[in-house]
């Protein structure tokens, strides 16, 4: 082999060398052409920006038939933001597909061949999955809330963004889910198995509060407020009531909860085969 044959053969290997943007560039490249990404991140747009408006308007239709009461119980803001249960699913779900994907087709083992120390590959699917919801979720709260007081200014019980705590119940909500999807891409790769990290991520944030609310009142008002669900959805209640913690408070609670399932995958990542 000639020397010029040589220089031009290893001058773009020297160019493809691996660093941190280009394997955040290619996680980019695999989550916005997958398909799921495009239909199950559509679902919980839809339900954040559906949910809410319609039961605003329902509220806003029925409200000259209720009564005194029934008006005072209405949240305006909480209503508005109501598609937040549903979200959390389809963010769940794709979350998990973030990395039980790879798995279930084999593609995980060219990932990790082109990225051999393999905890890029996870930081890097936590910081682009994390960004997208982050960033849609949180477009999605606001114009939930902006169309559902906008149903209710009839009744003249909407709500501003200027009113105590109602900036931060929207924006809460955006982040709550941008850490249900970091909760769930680290349930994911310790499965390494879509139906099994579904399962997980659904029973931690929906079942579980269901069995604790079953114990004696005295043992789930202690553990209720801990659980991940009830942590992190504190940010995003407007008014807290006694048994639940305080908005930052609980959100802390969930980040750490996030935190250690991600430490968790790392060392799974790190010490099982692909």
């Amino acid at each position: 082999m000639s020397t010029d044959t040589m220089h031009r053969f290893t001058a773009p290997a020297g160019h493809g060398r691996l660093t941190r943007t280009r394997v955040l560039h290619s996680e980019w490249v695999k989550l916005r052409t997958l398909r799921s990404t495009f239909f199950t991140l559509l679902a919980a747009a839809v339900a954040m920006t559906g949910m809410g408006p319609l039961f605003s308007a329902l509220t806003a239709s029925h409200w000259s038939e209720m009564s005194v009461a029934e008006r005072a119980s209405v949240n305006p803001t909480a209503l508005s933001l109501i598609g937040f249960f549903l979200a959390q699913l389809a963010v769940g779900v794709m979350g998990v597909l973030v990395v039980s994907g790879e798995y279930s087709t084999g593609m995980i083992r060219a990932t990790f061949s082109a990225v051999p120390r393999r905890l890029p590959v996870l930081w890097a699917k936590a910081t682009v999955y994390a960004a997208v919801t982050w960033g849609l979720m949180t477009a999605m709260s606001l114009t939930a809330f902006l169309a559902g007081q906008a149903l209710m200014s009839s009744t003249g019980a909407g709500a501003s963004l200027s009113d105590p705590g109602v900036t931060r119940a929207v924006l809460g909500t955006g982040l709550y889910l941008t850490v249900v999807g970091l909760l769930s891409v680290a349930v994911g790769t310790l499965t390494r198995n879509t139906a099994g990290g579904i399962t997980a991520v659904f029973g931690l944030l929906l079942v579980l509060p269901e069995l604790v609310k079953a114990l004696p009142s005295s043992w789930s008002d202690r553990i209720g407020p801990y659980l991940p669900s009830n942590a992190g959805h504190a940010l995003a209640v407007l008014q807290s009531d006694p048994h639940t913690l305080a908005p930052w408070t609980g959100f802390t609670v969930f980040c750490l909860y996030a935190a250690v399932a991600l430490g968790g995958a790392a060392v799974a990542l790190k010490r099982r085969d692909a």
